[in-house]
């Protein structure tokens, strides 16, 4: 059974950092493509980065690149997101997700519950 509980939302203040992690079971991470999006309110889910098997990449939303990171520890079966610089706008619940396909895509079939992170003064 495929299941992603991720971990690490928090309150911080702009200009802040915070790592998610992202803890996968049911399935072997190496093999397969992992991807983090967020939905703030009002607003509708976007991807914000994603870490593709087939070739070792990683990709990320243009509001984030230069500030966010994602890495995976295979052997912990988790993938993190480093993100730094944190400004008001990334405010949201944010969620990993997979297709169990080798390369990234927006049409992910397993979720996680989420975790919030919220950037204030």
């Amino acid at each position: 059974q495929v299941q992603l509980v991720e971990s690490g939302g928090n309150l911080v203040q702009p200009g802040g950092s915070l790592r998610l992690s992202c803890a996968a079971s049911g399935f072997t991470l190496h093999y397969y493509a992992i991807g983090w999006f967020r939905q703030a309110p009002g607003k509708e889910r976007e991807g914000v980065s994603c870490f593709s098997s087939s070739a070792g990449s990683t990709y990320y939303a243009d509001s984030v690149k230069g500030r966010f990171t994602i890495s995976r520890d295979n052997t912990k079966n988790t993938v993190y997101l480093q993100m730094n610089s944190l400004k008001p706008e990334d405010t949201a619940v944010y969620y990993c997700a997979t297709a169990l396909l080798a390369y990234c895509t927006q049409h992910m079939d397993y979720w996680g519950k989420g975790t919030l992170v919220t950037v204030s003064s």
